[in-house]
């Protein structure tokens, strides 16, 4: 009989350890899912800054080549032509 009782006790004390074992897991997937989250709208703010960042530069480049910059003229030029052919066909429309 002592047998079964020292069994039943080595198996309730294994349930136990993996029962604890269950808890500290998924308080660390909660803890981890947490960090995800954060780590992921911190990612998505800095996308957002360093899409401010390049609408800036590129404003700025065009800003140098206008002002005599040799480095962005043909850049710039594109550009301006894109922006004359987009208001003409706005005009046309509006015609």
């Amino acid at each position: 009989m002592s047998k079964i009782e020292d069994i039943v006790d080595t198996l309730e004390n294994k349930i136990s350890k993996v029962l604890h074992k269950k808890e500290v897991l998924k308080q660390a997937n909660v803890r981890l899912t947490e960090q995800l989250g954060q780590q992921e709208k911190k990612l998505l703010e800095q996308q957002a800054e360093i899409g401010s960042w390049l609408e800036k530069y590129e404003t700025l480049k065009m800003a140098n080549s206008m002002l005599g910059s040799d480095e962005n003229k043909r850049e710039t030029k594109l550009k301006i032509n894109a922006l004359i052919r987009d208001i003409d066909h706005c005009i046309g429309q509006l015609s």
